[in-house]
């Protein structure tokens, strides 16, 4: 090809005109420039000076414009083609489209590398819309495009988003016998997949059989963008089998696709095609290779290689850092960092986001602002994405309020993503009420809010008026038919209890995603109808949806409070099938799921073969021999799980915690306590909570005053814990001040916690107290009493010896009195030794528990105590009619 080049250009030269173009050979070094006297020109050859010449870094707009200059004085730019389209062709690359269109509009010859020439330029320069009129120009003027030239209007129409036209032109390119052309072929499925779905972009590929790598390499790519990885494995395989060479994009492409499934061993065997075929020193594919060492955990092997790396580049050094990042240590991301900026390497604003990423634990709250200085001083502040980051870091830190500052200090007020990371900061400090505050000063300044402002708004909403409010400004604006949009509306009512909103807006949602599903799942087994979960979950599986880790964790979790072992074995099943049995979320699902439903063989037996265990699968066994009566099983465990230096939290040790309060053991839970100190756990406030509830137990209350005012921030749980505490010792009083405490402290009582006010009361005799308080359940806080509030209120009326008080509080009850409520006005009629109420307490007892002994044996000693043996004989006799048995009474002293 090159001596026909030669062959065909050499005798159209003018001397003159070699002379004049190979003096531009030097014209950036005047120093070596020599007259024509002194020197014998070298034959001109116009296909080596003008490779030479774009390859040399000198293609700026000024020399071309030098050489054109030069040209210009001879009649070479009329005469010879080539020579104008390669000048044309560095104005473009010297991004000066002006010069490169108006000198194609003077070219009086053009031929099909004209156009291919300007319109390629055009997409290099970003003019698409340009691209696209010059095409229609070419063709109105008679010539018929290439594969190159289809090639490069089906990159610009993907540019401007436009498929229509891209369909088109492909149709024109089929039309015209381009129909198995890999570049045109490549160039349509990038389009398909970027503005369509990858589903087409497949079909279009799967039309022709095809030997062209690049093709290949745009499917797969486009595969691995679409987390479509599997397709990608199956495609590489493919390729593969036909005996075609894989390439650097090929490889990067499906070790992107390895890093994402983390698939580790496939991993493996690719990099050894990799180093067999040389392609090991492509940074592209060392930085690809890195990255799936890190996505995989595997961060000493990830090390290695970057160390391997011959050349690094930004990406490369990104990558790293990012791998300790996920891996939760950071000091080694700040160190790589440092080393970055020492070696000079240039650093973007993925970096810089990937080492404030490191910053988001409250002990680096030092190295965050260091960071921050940094930032500010080289001016990264400016970038949106930064400074979104930066928001997100404080407010992981707790540092909302500089979260704020940050964002005060963003000149631009229209970027929907730092409104949406602002609003997300609030949420995840729980300031509500700001978060709601941004979003409606967001509306006034007359902005849009996009998906990620409006998810963000719903998940801390907890109010059903202000949820619907939103949700109709939702559905104003057309945001409805995102995925994440929809999937937040229905969690918000499913938090806000209102179960049947929630579903419906589920089932009129378009489209569903894995998140989808896995949430409606979680909101039906958190709101006690873990059949529905599980019905759902079968729905989604006729639908031909493949459940994820997410999904199959949620419905297991059904499964855990229906006890039904069966439907979660056959979960097992279809997770062992899909390669995820032994995936850390699953399996410490499993493990919750066997433990709930008292197989703890099996719970231990998945246990034991998880290649890696978390906290929940840790507390979950832990508890799950606990709340089994296996106390010394759970301690051992624990005991292991320490030597074993696995994963300690806050979750493991309120389990062995619990089991310890069980066997009310005061040595070995004081032991627990000190080894929690050391440990630093004993200021998390699940460890607080589980500790009241331990020295409660042992009746050390003195002790559990002093834990409680230990933890840092006590929850709800822990103010519970704490007036439970107080109330089953007698300290009434001292409950009830708790009580205030908390309610000064802004936090809202739930059930439970009113079943330890109201027990205070009755402890204390408070009957007025007693009152208030179950009154203010439904008025105040929107809860509805149960039977165990009523039972204390009877309990507190009987105890001060108002029983027929307690007899017409029961009669008029809003919801039908159990045998526990009657029970206990039974047991308050022996004391204050009323015999005609016991007897129709005891006859209601008898009505609902007709096999219990208690009532019969309660009403016999009330006729006994009253002297009337014969009544004593009666119920006696009736027992042994009935065949109801007093059971003996035992001691374990």
């Amino acid at each position: 090809m090159t001596s026909f080049i030669h062959q065909n250009f050499q005798g159209k030269i003018l001397p003159s005109a070699c002379r004049s173009i190979s003096s531009l050979a030097v014209i950036e070094n005047s120093t070596n420039f020599h007259g024509t006297n002194d020197t014998v020109l070298p034959p001109f050859l116009p296909f080596h000076f003008s490779s030479n010449y774009t390859k040399s870094g000198r293609c700026t707009l000024r020399n071309t414009k030098i050489l054109h200059a030069h040209l210009l004085k001879t009649s070479i730019l009329q005469s010879d083609t080539f020579i104008t389209n390669s000048l044309m062709d560095w104005y473009c690359k010297s991004t000066s489209m002006v010069h490169a269109l108006r000198l194609f509009d003077k070219t009086p010859q053009r031929n099909l590398v004209s156009w291919n020439t300007l319109i390629s330029g055009c997409n290099e320069n970003f003019l698409f819309q340009e691209s696209w009129r010059y095409f229609c120009k070419m063709r109105f003027s008679g010539f018929d495009p290439n594969q190159f030239t289809y090639g490069s209007v089906l990159s610009a129409c993907t540019a401007l988003g436009s498929p229509l036209y891209g369909k088109l032109v492909y149709s024109l390119a089929m039309k015209n016998g381009f129909f198995s052309n890999g570049y045109v072929r490549a160039g349509m499925i990038d389009l398909l997949s970027k503005l369509c779905n990858f589903e087409d972009a497949l079909r279009v590929f799967q039309d022709v059989l095809c030997d062209n790598v690049v093709c290949w390499n745009t499917i797969i790519s486009r595969a691995v963008k679409n987390m479509e990885n599997w397709t990608a494995f199956y495609l590489f395989c493919q390729m593969c089998s036909r005996l075609l060479r894989p390439n650097n994009f090929t490889f990067s492409s499906i070790l992107k696709a390895c890093a994402a499934l983390e698939e580790l061993e496939f991993g493996k065997a690719v990099q050894g095609w990799v180093i067999k075929c040389g392609a090991g020193e492509d940074v592209f594919v060392g930085t690809a290779i890195i990255d799936l060492y890190a996505k995989c955990r595997d961060m000493d092997q990830a090390l290695k290689e970057f160390l391997r790396m011959p050349i690094r580049n930004v990406v490369s050094w990104t990558a790293i850092i990012s791998g300790f990042v996920q891996k939760d240590d950071s000091i080694s991301a700040f160190h790589f960092f440092k080393e970055m900026r020492k070696v000079g390497e240039k650093i973007n604003n993925y970096t810089i986001t990937s080492v404030l990423t490191a910053c988001t634990e409250p002990a680096m709250i030092k190295e965050a602002v260091q960071l921050h200085s940094w930032i500010f001083k080289t001016g990264f502040n400016l970038d949106s994405t930064v400074s979104s980051t930066l928001i997100n870091m404080y407010s992981k830190i707790g540092a909302v309020n500089l979260s704020e500052r940050v964002f005060r200090e963003m000149k631009s007020t229209t970027n929907l993503a730092m409104w949406a990371v602002m609003i997300s900061a609030f949420a995840q400090n729980g300031s509500t009420g700001k978060a709601v505050e941004l979003f409606q000063r967001m509306l006034q300044e007359g902005l849009r809010p996009d998906k990620f402002c409006s998810s963000s708004v719903l998940s801390i909403v907890d109010s059903l008026g202000l949820g619907r409010q939103i949700h109709c400004y939702i559905l104003k604006i057309g945001l409805f038919p995102d995925i994440s949009v929809g999937s937040s509306l229905f969690t918000m009512y499913s938090k806000c209890g209102s179960l049947e909103e929630s579903y419906t807006v589920f089932e009129q949602m378009p489209d569903k995603d894995n998140v989808s599903w896995a949430s409606m799942i979680t909101g039906f087994s958190e709101h006690g109808q873990a059949e529905k979960a599980v019905q759902l979950f079968k729905e989604m599986l006729l639908e031909e949806i493949r459940p994820d880790q997410m999904t199959l964790t949620a419905v297991l979790t059904a499964c855990s409070a229906l006890h039904s072992l069966r439907k979660g074995k056959e979960v097992h099943g279809y997770a062992l099938r899909a390669r995820v049995g032994k995936e850390v979320l699953v399996g410490g699902a499993l493990v919750n799921m066997y433990s709930k439903c008292g197989v703890l063989v099996l719970a231990r037996r998945v246990f034991d073969m998880l290649p890696q265990k978390d906290k929940f699968s840790c507390s979950s066994l832990v508890s799950g021999y606990a709340q089994n009566g296996h106390i010394e099983d759970a301690l051992l465990l624990f005991h292991e799980i320490r030597m074993a230096d696995l994963w300690i939290d806050s979750f493991t040790v309120s389990s062995v915690i619990g089991a310890v309060a069980i066997l009310n053991r005061l040595d070995i839970g004081t032991q627990l306590h000190a080894c929690v100190t050391k440990m630093g756990l004993d200021t998390e406030v699940s460890v607080g909570s589980s500790l009241v509830t331990m020295y409660s137990k042992c009746g050390s209350i003195d002790e559990c005053h002093k834990v409680f005012e230990h933890i840092e921030k006590p929850d709800l749980i822990s103010w519970t814990a704490m007036i439970v505490s107080y109330a089953q010792h007698g300290k009434g009083a001292d409950a009830l001040k708790v009580y205030d405490l908390m309610r000064k402290e802004g936090i809202k009582p739930d059930s439970v916690t009113f079943v330890g006010v109201l027990s205070a009361c009755s402890h204390n005799g408070m009957v007025e107290e007693g009152y208030l308080h179950l009154n203010s359940m439904a008025k105040e806080y929107g809860i509805e009493p149960g039977y165990y509030h009523y039972a204390c209120m009877v309990d507190l009326l009987g105890r001060s010896g108002r029983l027929k008080e307690a007899e017409r509080f029961i009669n008029n009850m809003p919801i039908e009195p159990d045998a526990l409520i009657w029970g206990i006005l039974l047991a308050a009629c022996k004391v204050h030794g009323d015999t005609e109420l016991g007897r129709l307490a005891a006859k209601r007892v008898i009505e609902l528990e007709p096999c219990g002994g208690g009532a019969y044996v309660t009403l016999s000693n009330i006729c006994a105590d009253k002297g009337r043996w014969e009544d004593v004989l009666k119920i006696r006799s009736l027992m042994e009619g009935t065949g109801v048995k007093k059971e003996p009474g035992w001691s374990s002293v």
